[in-house]
């Protein structure tokens, strides 16, 4: 996940939640203090109403009208029931609210238990024991607190909107603040994905006041250079040994020619055409490195228009003169493409030195003698040349070192070679905006697919 939009998630979800909770516990504490406080008004009404009761003497009817007339309306859909000591029913005011259970909180109601709260749906139950000029008394009543209720429900309707509100403006300020964070490192990142080895990018300047940022900054510069330093060194080094070292091997080789024309052995002679073949393939090796140096350092290099299929003939043709056993198969996919389309724009003498490393591959790891090759030209601007070969297949653990310098997989420790070739065609294709891959799609098959834009 990108660094903006964990900021992003982590604080907007965080401050959403703790402001959910916050109004949910708000909303909360408001309802209890509804219920604590509507209880205890219910609680001063049945008082209110026993001490009237205590002190006046009327009959039935008229006290209850009397009562009733005195608190009208106080309190919605209430029902008022109170009791004398022997737990008869002294007074009933006129609402017909229906309380089912009275019998069951004048059994819990005595002088050690004086005070009883429940919840019956929306209405609030309150019973209570309660002595006046000596004589006990038992109040209950059951009433449905409309103020309260509407107040908490528009308690309820303000939270939901403020917090629907606070959630759109946390969105946004925490995606500015994602942005206003990640925007210098995303800078970064993006300088690093368009960074090449070699070439002399402009010193980076970061959008950024954060101090982190800032030496991040200075130090990604400071790589940079040193980078670069070691690079041309490395080029440089390259060109000069290979340059140096041209002129020997050719004497070198002239040498062994030599020699090996006045050897009478046989053994000999072919120990001396084994050397000469190990010197001339390391003389191609140093023309390529110097050509490729030449290509790296801006030099540039001639291009042309190169028919691959007819480069690819030449290199067999001239393969087949020391391995004539070998069998290369050709084929063409469709059968007949058009010609323009076999076409690639490049250096021929690297490509050719590419597809000869591949070819010869194809003979030094074959089992039986035979490599196939298959010419694609069937998607759309794209040449794709596939060298199929039949022997022993490099190892999952191997592959991804296959194009590195100097490796040699198992299947090759037997084998005449520097672990230079593949390195080296890999650089050759990636200068000619190609693609090398290597795959085995079955048991003991090897498959090196290269690939070009066509022209």
């Amino acid at each position: 996940m990108k660094i903006r939009n964990k900021i992003l998630l982590y604080f907007s979800v965080t401050s959403i939640l703790l402001v959910g909770v916050m109004f949910y516990v708000v909303f909360w504490v408001f309802s209890e203090y509804r219920e604590e406080d509507f209880q205890q008004r219910q609680k001063e009404k049945i008082i209110t109403t026993l001490r009237f009761i205590s002190e006046i003497e009327k009959d039935e009817h008229e006290l209850a009208e009397a009562i009733d007339r005195l608190s009208i309306n106080s309190m919605l859909n209430e029902k008022l029931l109170i009791f004398d000591s022997t737990k008869h029913l002294i007074y009933s005011n006129l609402d017909d609210v229906p309380i089912s259970y009275s019998e069951k909180l004048l059994t819990e109601l005595n002088e050690q238990n004086i005070w009883i709260e429940q919840k019956d749906g929306v209405y609030d139950v309150v019973a209570i024991y309660f002595t006046a000029n000596n004589i006990s008394y038992y109040g209950i009543s059951k009433a449905y607190d409309q103020f309260g209720y509407t107040k908490l429900y528009k308690l309820g309707i303000i939270l939901i909107v403020a917090f629907i509100v606070f959630t759109v403006l946390v969105i946004v300020i925490s995606v500015y603040i994602a942005n206003r964070i990640s925007k210098p490192i995303s800078e970064l990142a993006t300088l690093l994905g368009k960074y090449q080895i070699g070439e002399n990018p402009k010193t980076t300047n970061l959008s950024t006041d954060t101090f982190e940022m800032d030496y991040l900054n200075t130090k990604f510069n400071e790589l940079v250079n040193r980078t670069n330093n070691a690079y041309a060194f490395q080029k440089n080094a390259i060109h000069h040994i290979s340059h140096q070292l041209k002129t020997p091997i050719t004497v070198l080789i002239s040498e062994l020619e030599r020699m090996k024309k006045s050897a009478e052995n046989t053994t000999l002679k072919n120990d001396f055409d084994n050397q000469i073949s190990k010197t001339k393939s390391l003389a191609e090796i140093i023309n390529t490195l110097l050509e490729i140096s030449k290509i790296e350092a801006g030099q540039g290099f001639d291009q042309k228009n190169i028919r691959i299929d007819e480069l690819i003939f030449d290199c067999i043709s001239e393969l087949n003169t020391l391995y004539p056993d070998f069998i290369f198969e050709i084929n063409y996919l469709p059968t007949e493409p058009k010609e323009e389309l076999l076409f690639v724009k490049g250096n021929e003498m690297l490509i050719r030195q590419a597809f000869e490393n591949l070819l010869n591959n194809c003979i030094a790891y074959s089992n039986n003698q035979k490599a196939e090759i298959k010419i694609d030209v069937s998607q759309n601007n794209q040449l794709k040349i596939s060298v199929l070969n039949f022997g022993k297949s490099v190892s999952e653990d191997e592959q991804k070192f296959l194009f590195t310098h100097f490796f040699r997989g198992e299947n090759s420790l037997s084998k005449v070679g520097f672990g230079l070739g593949l390195v080296l065609t890999k650089n050759i294709i990636g200068l000619h905006n190609g693609k090398i891959n290597y795959s085995n799609p079955a048991e003991n098959v090897n498959v090196f697919d290269v690939i070009f834009s066509t022209l």
